[in-house]
């Protein structure tokens, strides 16, 4: 039977602006412990893009709220993202535990900012909160949100705020006209994000939406800005299941949440699956990782709140995740996991590493003399995204597993290759990158990508990373270069779970662009979403791999290819 439904039911936040939430009620006594979500994104859909349907949780015995957050949709007042978030998400829980038929246990749900709003909330400690789930996030709105290593996010940020967010704020308020024009534009996505200077995009400028995207390209820092959004997870104390995927755009940001909260003696539980954004399916870009891979995260969700919320079954362990390649899933009691060891690849080449017809390689031999590798970054022609971390169309910016073949042909991407694994390799856990390089501008980013490469060449990115060379400190406080001063560069090329089987062999890329994942430094020192067309500068890079100068990958193994571990 279906559930009981209660359309665009208010309540007033703390300031007074009203909120609209609908209902679902199982159609058997309570009273039920509450599931919420609050979302951005229309409560009628109630993120069914990856969830069951709420009429599904309910049939489990469970009251589903779910509200549309301030300003959205049915609910009243101004969407500023992140800035009420916290406080209406607590008074929020506080009034769905006073509903009737509610046993006064509430839990939550959602992913992307529904899971954001979430740890905004839980760190306000309402009392009636007793367990949250959020998914496919990050408890930082700067890094591994809007920028990365100092990189903005472009492909998400732009087409998060053009698709998502202002077109529909435009058709609420009424300006019917401005918000077919942008729908317009939205079939133009590859020329929106290729427009110079991003911040002065027609397609907002001429709206006057979205004033809060003019602000996150201003403050490509970590400065007084960003600090005041923080999320205070060492306040959080409620039981915290954190869902994410090895190709998702927050990955890295779930990663550190969950170790902020976890080193904070919190019950935690996190999950990795092989997935993107969206969809959350056995299938993902051009790889089918088997039956294991889907329908997971409903089931997942389902016994956590049964634990937490009726006290049935056992605590789950805290860590599961899929290892690609072997697709399967471990239980683990800790991330990273126990006993992990770290193998550090060192870059060498003879006749240079440019594209995939030289000759780079990787071995675990530290370098002796060797030349240096060069190649010529050129901001109007950017080393196209491949694949990737981008939560954006697929249709402009290919998600997840790609091949790499039309990137790695390019005398502007280094490629470094291992020789074939004599045994099986695994690696799991997070992926570093140190790299010697000097550029002849004041600024410049290195980009890399980790490969698995199969017996008959074929290629799959796995993650990567980028840190704009002003960043290479502080992400609070950027410092140009002295042009051709050699630096090293600690770069977090993204985590992984991999098997790579007999025959397989790692690959690194290194490039100075990954568009449109990344936004494309113009290689002079300025702000880089306030260059124009013509304000782009030709850099010169140079990679070292020398004794006194030994760029390396650095692998977290779990079992090696000699047997080991």
């Amino acid at each position: 039977m279906l559930p009981l439904l209660e359309r665009d039911i208010e309540f007033g936040m703390r300031d007074g602006t009203v909120l609209r939430a609908d209902i679902y009620r199982p159609d058997t006594q309570g009273p039920h412990p509450v599931l919420l979500q609050r979302t951005p994104y229309d409560k009628t859909s109630a993120q069914q893009v990856v969830y069951q349907h709420p009429s599904w949780y309910a049939r489990h015995g469970y009251m589903v709220v779910v509200q549309d957050t301030r300003g959205r949709y049915r609910s009243d007042g101004i969407f500023e993202p992140y800035r009420h978030e916290a406080s209406d998400t607590a008074d929020t829980v506080e009034w769905t535990a006073t509903l009737p038929g509610s046993n006064g246990h509430v839990g939550m749900y959602g992913f992307s900012y529904a899971g954001a709003v979430q740890l905004l909330g839980a760190a306000n400690r309402p009392a009636n909160l007793t367990c949250i789930a959020p998914a496919f996030t990050s408890g930082d709105f700067y890094e591994n949100w809007t920028y990365t290593g100092g990189a903005l996010n472009h492909a998400f940020v732009l087409s998060w705020v053009v698709q998502m967010l202002v077109v529909p704020d435009l058709a609420k308020a009424g300006e019917l006209d401005e918000a077919g024009r942008l729908l317009a534009a939205q079939a133009r996505l590859p020329e929106l994000l290729r427009y110079r200077p991003a911040n002065r995009l027609p397609a907002l400028v001429e709206s006057g939406a979205a004033p809060y995207l003019a602000e996150w390209l201003a403050h490509d820092s970590r400065d007084e800005y960003w600090q005041a959004l923080g999320m205070h997870l060492d306040r959080i104390t409620v039981p915290c299941l954190l869902v994410g995927g090895w190709y998702d755009t927050f990955l890295e940001g779930l990663l550190d949440s969950f170790a902020a909260i976890t080193q904070s003696g919190k019950e935690t539980r996190l999950v990795i699956g092989p997935w993107a954004h969206t969809p959350w399916s056995r299938r993902v870009g051009n790889v089918d990782f088997g039956d294991a891979a889907g329908g997971v995260v409903d089931i997942e969700q389902l016994a956590w709140f049964d634990h937490w919320l009726k006290g049935d079954g056992p605590a789950p362990r805290p860590v599961r995740i899929f290892v690609m390649g072997a697709n399967h899933w471990r239980e683990e009691s800790s991330w990273p996991l126990p006993g992990t060891s770290t193998q550090e690849w060192y870059l060498h080449s003879r006749r240079g590493a440019q594209s995939v017809s030289g000759d780079g390689r990787l071995d675990l031999t530290p370098p002796a003399e060797e030349s240096p590798d060069v190649y010529v970054a050129i901001p109007s022609r950017p080393v196209p995204s491949a694949g990737g971390t981008a939560s954006s169309d697929p249709a402009v910016v290919p998600m997840g597993p790609a091949s790499q073949a039309p990137v790695e042909v390019r005398n502007d991407v280094l490629v470094f290759t291992t020789a074939p694994f004599p045994e099986e390799l695994e690696v799991v856990g997070t992926v570093w990158l140190v790299l010697y390089a000097a550029t002849d501008g004041a600024d410049c980013d290195w980009n890399c990508k980790l490969i698995d490469v199969a017996p008959d060449g074929s290629t799959q990115n796995l993650c990567d990373g980028v840190v704009r060379s002003r960043f290479r400190k502080s992400r609070a406080k950027p410092e140009l270069l002295e042009p051709n001063a050699v630096h090293r560069y600690d770069i977090r090329v993204g985590s992984t779970a991999v098997t790579f089987a007999a025959g397989h062999r790692i690959r690194l890329h290194i490039s100075s662009s990954d568009f449109p994942q990344y936004d494309v430094n113009p290689n002079t020192g300025a702000v880089a979403a306030a260059a124009g067309p013509f304000d782009l500068r030709l850099a010169t890079q140079t990679v070292f791999h020398d004794s006194a100068r030994p760029s390396c990958l650095r692998i977290p193994v779990t079992r090696s290819a000699g047997g080991g571990g």
